[in-house]
């Protein structure tokens, strides 16, 4: 069974970074798209950034120019970093590998 682990999450001042982890433990990783996504309350889960197995990227437009997604297959891992977080950024962040395994979700919240 596949299991997918995010981390990295936490309380965070406005204008602030912020870089969340995601490890899989599944070995046809590199072959496949992985992404992120959020959900904030009362909103429905919306894509953040996704990374195909070749490396080209797509964001949002709410964090385009302040968020990157990169993977690593060697490490099976891949990341969010966000730079710039805004309040409106706070949400439960999930990864997901290969548009089917999902992650627990870990929190993000901006505040003062």
């Amino acid at each position: 069974q596949v299991q997918v682990a995010e981390s990295g999450g936490g309380l965070v001042q406005p204008g602030r970074s912020l870089r969340l982890s995601c490890q899989a433990s599944y070995n046809m990783f590199r072959f496949y798209v992985v992404g992120w996504y959020r959900q904030a309350p009362g909103n429905q889960r919306e894509l953040v950034a996704r990374i195909s197995a070749g490396g080209t990227t797509q964001y949002s437009d709410s964090v385009k120019g302040r968020f990157v997604i990169a993977r690593d297959n060697a490490k099976k891992t891949e990341y969010l970093q966000m730079n710039s977080l805004e309040a409106s950024d706070t949400a439960v962040y999930y990864c997901v590998v290969d548009d089917n395994y999902w992650g627990q979700g870990t929190q993000v919240t901006v505040s003062s």
